[in-house]
């Protein structure tokens, strides 16, 4: 879970979530996350599964790690391996394309 140290100085600031860059940042507003507790109210994996059916489907495991690390407060390196066999138990059969 996200807690207040994980989040840097504006707390309703996407970027301020751990792994959460510009880039992802911009992702996660279009598919209507456009502040932190609209993150939190999200299931990380159904959040993945959104950007990469709405927005790019190029998404790769470290994408996933980076939302699954962001909505738990670790960094992103720690969670691919874990949250790649969560978010393929969930979706059998995915293909993962290049990180």
């Amino acid at each position: 879970m996200v807690t207040p140290k994980s989040i840097k100085k504006n707390p309703e600031n996407l970027e301020s979530l751990p792994n959460v860059g510009r880039i992802i940042a911009t992702k996660l507003r279009k598919i209507g996350i456009r502040t932190v507790s609209d993150f939190i109210e999200r299931d990380p994996y159904d959040v993945f599964d959104e950007l990469r059916t709405e927005v790019d489907p190029g998404l790769c495991r470290c994408a996933l790690a980076s939302i699954v690390g962001a909505r738990y407060g670790v960094k992103w390196h720690k969670v691919t391996a874990e949250s790649t066999r969560e978010y393929e138990r969930r979706h059998p059969g995915h293909q993962w394309g290049k990180c």
